[in-house]
């Protein structure tokens, strides 16, 4: 790797299509789903040896049924979550980050620490040391963030305002049927994506109608 390159961090995220209605607001700042979480390149590997495997895995899939959604709130902010538990969901999202896995340099040891001191159970301190990222598998929870950290006396009022703009988009029957590889240059920089895989058998791309 070059020194300009040794900064780069990739990513895995769903990203629903520029014109679907859903994002018309929240796109401004960015509107995905982690499924990879951000991660450094292994030695030994390219950009161009991820985005072939990203291809390869890609081309194996079938759309991943989401369901209707919901807002709901997740810790101090709000996001768009699955009205109903998707057991297809967890194990899609648990073979993508096995099986991109090789290609994530380990954390640092003052980055492994420093998020060993947050507050996690153990399960999700296992996750942590073998696969770069706490919330994955059994703690995955498929979301896309709407909103940054609200305080809790305008929860109320920030629900509201969600559940209005987003009733007309709730009851659709939601589906994954492509997923997108982001990077960032530096710790300073925006993600910005870089390439879009769609799967086998997807009809267009992106957030869609099942």
């Amino acid at each position: 790797m070059t020194r300009q390159s040794i900064g780069r961090r990739y990513a895995l995220y769903y990203t629903p299509i520029p014109e679907h209605p859903l994002i018309a607001e929240p796109r401004r700042y960015g509107f995905h789903a982690t499924l990879k979480a951000p991660f450094h390149l292994a030695p030994g590997t390219s950009r161009q040896e991820l985005e072939s495997a990203i291809r390869s895995f890609a081309a194996s899939q079938r759309p991943c049924p989401i369901g209707p959604t919901r807002i709901a709130t997740l810790g101090s902010f709000f996001a768009l979550m699955p009205r109903a538990t998707a057991p297809y969901l967890q194990s899609f999202a648990s073979r993508i980050v096995t099986e991109i896995d090789r290609f994530r340099a380990q954390l640092t040891a003052e980055h492994l620490q420093r998020r060993l001191r947050s507050r996690l159970d153990e399960a999700e301190k296992t996750h942590l040391v073998q696969w770069g990222y706490p919330y994955v598998h059994d703690r995955f929870r498929f979301h896309m963030t709407l909103t940054g950290e609200v305080k809790a006396e305008d929860y109320g009022s920030v629900a509201q305002q969600l559940e209005r703009q987003f009733a007309p988009l709730l009851d659709e029957d939601f589906r994954i049927d492509a997923i997108t590889l982001f990077e960032q240059e530096n710790s300073e920089c925006d993600f910005f994506a870089v390439s879009r895989f769609e799967f086998q058998h997807s009809r267009g791309g992106g957030l869609s109608n099942a």
